[in-house]
Formats: C-alpha cells, structure tokens, sequence
C-alpha cells in the first residue's frame, strides 16, 4: 500500500469497527496527489530527502502506519539528538508489538544506549532474537555487538563460539560478525584474506562489503581489484542497489590516510558525482580537500562547505568552526569558531572538544575553566580521544583554575587507557602531584567515571550504523 491519504470523511455514526474499516478502503483505493505516500518517504529518506520523508512519515504515523513510525524514528536516530533518541525509542516502542523490523530497530537501539541497564540489555537480546527469527537483517550483527560490548550481562556467551556457531549454520550476516569481531579486537589487518572471503560473495546482499573490500584492496595496495570494485559500486547505486550513504562511506575509505596508500583523487570523483543528491557528501568531499590540498584551493574548500551549510549540515558548521579555531585555511577568528562550534554540538561531539579548547586557552580573550569543562566532559564522555588529555592538562597546569591533583590523575589514566597521552612528563608529573593518601579517593573516581560513561563510542557507533545504514576530528 503505496499511498494514504488524509483522515477520510466517513459518516459519525459508523461504529468503531466500521469506522476503521471504511478508513482502511479508502487509503487502500485513494491515489490523490499530495496525500501522505510510505513509498515516497522511503525514497526521500533514502536520498536524502529528510524533510520530505518527515513530513510523509509523520501523517502516515498519525493514521497508526506502523511501518511509517519506524520510517520517522529512523530520521529520529540519524539526527543523534538526545532529545530524539529519546522520542525514537518511544516510537519504536509503539510499533515493536506488531512489527518485527521496529522489533529490530528497538533492539539496536538499546544496544547503541549509553550506560544502558542489565534489563535493557536483556531487553535488546529478547527483541534481536525475535527479530532475528522473523529474518531482519542486522538483528544478528546487533546481537553479535551486545555480546561484545556488554560481557558483563551475558557471561555465559563465548563471542567467537556463538559467531562460528552461526557460520556453521549458514547465516549470511555471520561473516559480518566475524568482520566486526575483528575490528574490535584489532586484528583485521590479520585477516584480510578471509574479509574478502566473505565479502566478495556477498556484495549483491551485503553492500557494507563494498567498504570491506575498499579497505583490504587499499590495505595491500591492490589497485586492480580495487578499480574493478568502484565501477562495480558505480553501476550497483545507477541501478539503485546501493544508496549514496554507502558510496559515501566508500569514498571515506579511499581517503583515509591510515588505511594503506589513500586515493584521494578517487574519493572526490565517487563524491562529485553523488553530492548533488545526498548533501553529506559536500562536507566529506571538503574535509577531503582539507585533508589533501593538492585537491584544491580555499575556494573550492569553501564551495563545498557553503552546500553542506545550505543543506543544514551539522558537520559542515563543525569542520568550518575548525578551520577558524586552527586559523590555517582561514584568518583564525574564535569568535566566528565559537559561533560555527556552538552549531554543530547538537549532533557532532567533536565541536564540544574544540569549544573546550577555546575556553580553556582562553582564545576568547580569557580563560572559561567552567566552560572549559563541561564542554570537555561531554566530548570525553561522547568518544572524543584527545578530551580526557585536555582535561588532565586542565586540571593539572591551573590556568584559571585551582590545580586539583586527583581529577587530573583521573583524566590522564583515562587518557592512558585511550592512547592519547602523548607528553611523558605531564603524565609523569601528575602522578607525582597526587598525594599518596589521595590515591584511593582517585582510584574510586576513575572507577565511577568509567561506570559513567558505559559503551565506548565506537561500540555505539556500530550499532548506530547498522541501524541507519550509515557508515570530531573524528565525526569528520
């Protein structure tokens, strides 16, 4: 039922059942132009189009369309609001009852849930696992990270056991889980052989192996297989088999400076052709010229960047803020950073890192500790590596602030843990700054923060992107 209408006029006396009845038939026979169409929004969203499959969505949901509440919640999600995710939840929740795909999305949406509860996590197995049986795709994947993510719910759940078990069965989205076992665990770059093994096979049903493959071809420097993979990608999104969100996220691969020699030149043809259409790819194909030079001047820069803020995009604001915080690309200006930052921070943590920054280096004409840290916190706290550094610096040097030993001990072990201290001394120095009878006031701190901050971002970023099919100096 492709199209429905506005409420129908159906005579009041009609009983209840009647009533329903009489409304069904008419959104069943109606085909008027301008009345609210699933088919429509879903190709908006999938283009997207969110205003237009919003406002679509959102009339078909009011008729009780059980597969438009998931379409609205779905654009609740990508916008990573949390005000949103609290409504997609809710909505979700309203269609879980009846609809197995809103089963699917609940479930992975618990997973995603920062400092989700033990019921919520065995709420998510109970909803992944009906799902799962009902056959949504993804439902097995978002298992599969719950496992890894949470051991703590389910100890009796052996991860690489449980994922052989279902290779062994046959289930196509095994082999994604193994993929995504690898990642987490670091050893990818051990396993090339066998992601391709499961990848080249797949690529009709599974298109996030076109990134897979993008990667292992460009991690061994295959540039054959690699230019056979993009005209293959080129002909499945003309067709209509991949969306642009998937070429995008293709592009991101080929210039991405850590995976292999990049091809940066590639990237911003495969962006070129599909930025028109999907306004996300103007921001990546300008943090693609901030990233390579060679690919263009300022004005090109700044071109690309004007489309993604006319398209209302939230990452355009953080990567312009950037360059007026960094002053390279543009005269720097923190009053013009802070302003394109304060834009950004409703969906992109990274701009509450570079906030963090202005306030605490006092770029605004003085130091904001206050601000400083709570803009810090956030980005520490949403996956941002270099904050937990910041702030141990914070709390350490004293700029504006009272030096306080065990918060600063505090952040630089969280800073540790992440890799991201690079300065020996500080480290060195904090730690002998705090005073031996602190030690256990500071052990129990680190502990409730690290409690605090649940799931790793990047845990939740993989669900989240198996959710919306979506693949701060990282956000970028």
């Amino acid at each position: 039922m492709n199209r429905a209408p506005r409420r129908p006029s159906t005579p009041t006396w009609l009983p209840p059942s009647t009533l329903g009845l009489a409304v069904a038939l008419s959104l069943g026979l109606s085909g008027c132009v301008g009345l609210p169409d699933l088919r429509l929004a879903n190709e908006a969203l999938q283009n997207g189009n969110t205003t237009l499959a919003e406002h679509n969505y959102r009339q078909l949901a009011d008729l009780g369309y059980d597969e438009a509440k998931v379409g609205l919640a779905d654009i609740q999600v990508a916008s990573r609001e949390p005000a949103a995710l609290v409504q997609a939840e809710a909505t979700y929740r309203e269609a879980a009852a009846r609809l197995p795909r809103a089963q699917s999305r609940l479930g992975r949406l618990l997973v995603a849930k920062p400092a989700a509860t033990q019921a919520e996590h065995q709420e998510a197995e109970r909803l992944l696992k009906q799902a799962f049986a009902h056959g949504e795709s993804g439902a097995l994947m978002a298992l599969a990270t719950l496992y890894l993510q949470s051991p703590q719910s389910f100890p009796d759940i052996d991860v690489q056991q449980q994922i052989s078990q279902w290779r062994e069965q046959g289930y196509a989205e095994a082999g994604l889980a193994q993929i995504a076992l690898y990642r987490t665990q670091g050893t990818y770059a051990q396993h090339l052989d066998e992601i391709e093994g499961i990848c080249k096979p797949a690529l009709a049903s599974a298109d996030t192996c076109y990134v897979e493959l993008a990667t292992v071809y460009q991690t061994r420097g295959q540039a054959e297989p690699q230019k056979a993979l993009l005209e293959q990608l080129r002909r499945a999104h003309a067709a209509g088999r991949v969306d642009a969100q998937r070429v995008d996220s293709v592009a991101r691969v080929l210039g991405d400076a850590e995976i292999g020699t990049p091809d940066p030149q590639g990237a911003q043809q495969l962006l070129e052709g599909i930025a028109p259409g999907y306004p996300a790819s103007w921001v990546t194909l300008a943090k693609l010229v901030y990233d390579f030079p060679e690919l263009g001047d300022v004005d090109t820069l700044m071109e690309y960047l004007d489309n993604g803020r006319a398209a209302d995009q939230p990452r355009a604001e953080l990567l312009l803020g950037r360059l007026y915080y960094e002053g390279k690309w543009l005269p720097a200006d923190a009053a013009k950073a802070e302003q394109h930052l304060i834009k950004a921070t409703a969906t992109e943590i990274s701009a509450h890192y570079y906030l963090g920054q202005l306030y605490r280096r006092g770029y605004l004409g003085r130091v904001a500790p206050q601000k400083a840290v709570d803009e810090l916190l956030i980005a520490a706290r949403g996956g941002q590596t270099s904050a937990d550094y910041a702030l141990a610096q914070l709390f350490s040097q004293g700029r504006g602030i009272r030096p306080d030993p065990v918060n600063a001990w505090v952040f630089s072990q969280l800073a540790l843990a992440r890799g991201t201290a690079p300065d020996s001394e500080l480290i060195q120095h904090i730690n002998q700054q705090l005073p031996p009878e602190r030690l256990a006031t500071a052990q129990a701190l680190l502990e409730r923060e690290q409690n605090v901050r649940g799931a790793t971002a990047s845990q939740s970023a993989l669900v989240l992107q198996t959710l919306q099919n979506d693949n701060a100096e990282e956000a970028l």
